[in-house]
């Protein structure tokens, strides 16, 4: 369960600025009140809330907390995301007002876990957590899937291309190169796809000194 917060708020002074100049003077409309400030909506809701901009800070409190809450330009998420993951991996969410969102042009980032809204009551804030977070563990479940997937490629490429080798120079099918691999790899103590691409870049490597040769 979520206890504690970073909040990386960007637009904290250009909110200040906005709400400073909400005065009856200069045929300027009046604030009906003050906004209500992310860190102070989940301070109140209970939540620990730890404050940052800069990734030094953010490092020194990212062992203490559960969760990001970004409040920051849409253009901004993606570029937060790609720092935030170099340190850790959390739920993120994203605070959607008129300062974020500022036009219905904007494209929300597909990488975020859920939105948190100064309208929103307490209970829809209590929701949309719980449903960020298990978005999050689907989307971190997903992409582990998909980088094994990639990983097994990958490797099916390096065992496939030393299978050809090894049939052009042995003269012989795919399967008895499979088995020459699968028992070298025995013989060696090493991952089949380690004995494949040990084959691979050493013929690659016998070809570039044979071309080399031709050449001179």
């Amino acid at each position: 369960m979520l206890q504690s917060f970073i909040v990386i708020d960007e637009l904290n002074e250009k909110r200040s600025a906005t709400s400073s100049e909400l005065t009856p003077s200069g045929g300027r409309q009046v604030a009906e009140g003050p906004p209500l400030l992310p860190e102070e909506t989940l301070k109140d809701l209970g939540f620990r809330v730890y404050a940052g901009t800069s990734m030094r800070e953010i490092s020194f409190n990212m062992p203490k907390i559960d969760a990001v809450l970004l409040v920051v330009s849409p253009d901004q998420v993606a570029p937060w995301r790609t720092r935030l993951h170099t340190l850790r991996s959390l739920p993120l969410f994203w605070w959607c007002d008129s300062l974020t969102f500022p036009s219905n042009e904007c494209k929300i980032d597909h990488g975020i876990d859920g939105l948190l809204g100064p309208s929103m009551s307490a209970l829809e804030i209590h929701c949309a957590l719980l449903l960020g977070v298990n978005h999050y563990f689907q989307r971190t479940e997903w992409h582990q899937e998909r980088e094994q997937l990639l990983s097994k490629l990958e490797e099916r490429k390096w065992v496939d291309q030393a299978k050809r080798i090894l049939c052009e120079i042995k003269k012989i099918s795919e399967a008895e190169a499979y088995d020459f691999l699968r028992k070298q790899a025995m013989n060696e103590r090493k991952r089949l796809v380690d004995v494949a691409t040990s084959i691979v870049k050493v013929y690659q490597l016998l070809q570039e000194q044979n071309q080399g040769g031709r050449k001179r």
